[in-house]
């Protein structure tokens, strides 16, 4: 069986991976709390991403799969925006996945081909107003991960995925009533916002030998919204 880590995975897109993954590979998950971890088979590794580092004492000598699932949005005026809020997106976003990478990239190293899956956003390629923050964190994260999947290839593959607005509770704010869910669905060309099982089945794609040709690239799993003009 696969080790699959997991950074942050106590809910949302982390949490509906871990559903995928739980009788096919040995998964662990590195997340502040896990209220339901006994309804899965997981192994619960405490980790704040803003501030921790990582105990690689709790994980196996070889990693088959990283999912780095925290991030933010903030959506707000660029005017508005103090450099204090670019720099926490950065860390949380960027800088903390970086640092996890650098912590196991040896387990990593131990498999005989690993998967690297990382989270961008819709907004990191097209210019959506009020999203200077996220799309900078994100288009960062796109960047970095052609560089590295070129530098660890065939080792490690690294890819990204980038979704539109999806259900999940870090966008609770977005989604809280019916009327909000009904303008989002209406945005997107499929006429839905996403939802976290239509990220996971993606990320466990990504993770798993079926995808083995694939390294560098980055997954619009966005209901239609990049790249489909059919509104107005």
């Amino acid at each position: 069986m696969k080790n699959i880590l997991l950074i942050g995975g106590s809910y949302g897109i982390g949490y509906a991976i871990a559903k995928e993954l739980q009788f096919e590979c040995k998964v662990f998950v590195a997340s502040r709390t896990f209220e339901n971890k006994e309804d899965l088979r997981i192994t619960h590794i405490p980790f704040d991403a803003s501030s921790d580092s990582l105990d690689t004492s709790q994980l196996p000598e070889v990693i088959d799969g990283l999912v780095y699932c925290p991030g933010s949005i903030n959506l707000r005026p660029f005017k508005g925006i103090k450099p204090e809020t670019f720099e926490a997106d950065m860390q949380i976003n960027f800088i903390s996945m970086v640092k996890v990478i650098q912590t196991i990239l040896p387990n990593l190293s131990a498999s005989n081909q690993s998967s690297i899956v990382l989270f961008s956003s819709v907004a990191a390629t097209m210019g959506m107003p009020f999203h200077t923050s996220v799309a900078a964190a994100k288009g960062a994260i796109e960047g970095f991960a052609k560089a590295l999947a070129a530098e660890y290839t065939p080792k490690i593959r690294v890819n990204v995925i980038a979704p539109s607005l999806t259900d999940t509770p870090l966008a609770d704010k977005f989604l809280n009533n019916d009327v909000k869910r009904e303008k989002s669905a209406e945005r997107h060309p499929l006429k839905r916002f996403g939802t976290a099982d239509d990220l996971a089945q993606m990320a466990t794609f990504l993770l798993s030998s079926k995808s083995s040709w694939i390294s560098g690239q980055i997954f619009h799993v966005d209901g239609g919204m990049s790249t489909l003009l059919v509104n107005g």
